[in-house]
């Protein structure tokens, strides 16, 4: 990791709640030999944009595992409704300009993905944040439900978000449909300012879609994140 005069300090944020809805210690279980964390860290810290990486838990047998390999860590609070919102957490009181949310259930982890999401921000002042966008070419993952898809505006700008094949092909038209990649940066007030905004119901959401504020992925990404 390197340091940059002039730049944004870009933080690394690892939200790790051990109290997961579908598999409870997830971000602990052994994967050769190291807990999932510990892998999604170590890639993590490979990214070369990144100062600082901090794992974010509000679980005691989380934080000592993460101390065990030489990780920094931070307990948060347990009532976070989101992963978004133990970002916040860490993230206050840090000098960090940029944060980057990590999932902590990614061990698979491209570094290189997080290089291209924290550049358009490095880039462009004005802009509050960053998400990642990659072609999907198997029309079988297109339907997939298991993939969450996007669409953009001609600018790159992300406008929507849903598990369901979007855009909707009419007629067999050769659209091309963008699969969402689950990293996030922010600005540090853009992202105060979001993760203190109410949660909406998931009800008024839709079926199968995510609302999301409008951000750009990285323009390399409109051809793939490699």
């Amino acid at each position: 990791m390197t340091s940059r005069a002039a730049a944004p300090t870009v933080l690394g944020v690892i939200p790790a709640r051990y109290a997961s809805t579908r598999l409870p210690g997830k971000v602990l279980r052994d994967i050769a030999g190291r807990p999932m964390i510990e892998h999604v860290w170590r890639r993590a810290m490979r990214a070369t944009c990144l100062d600082r990486v901090l794992i974010a838990t509000d679980d005691e047998r989380v934080r000592k595992a993460c101390l065990s390999f030489g990780a920094e860590t931070v307990m948060t609070s347990p009532a976070h409704a989101s992963g978004t919102d133990r970002v916040a957490e860490a993230a206050t009181g840090t000098d960090a300009g940029i944060v980057v949310n990590v999932q902590g259930d990614e061990p698979l982890l491209n570094p290189d993905w997080i290089d291209q999401l924290v550049a358009p921000l490095q880039a462009e002042p004005s802009l509050p944040m960053a998400t990642l966008a990659t072609p999907l070419t198997d029309p079988h993952a297109v339907q997939d439900p298991h993939m969450v898809k996007v669409v953009t505006d001609l600018s790159g700008n992300a406008m929507y978000f849903s598990r369901h094949p979007i855009p909707y092909q009419r007629h067999h038209t050769g659209t091309t449909h963008l699969q969402h990649i689950g990293l996030y940066a922010y600005r540090a007030p853009f992202l105060t300012h979001f993760a203190s905004r109410p949660h909406p119901p998931r009800r008024s959401r839709g079926p199968g879609t995510t609302a999301r504020p409008t951000a750009r992925p990285p323009h390399s990404s409109s051809h793939g994140h490699g």
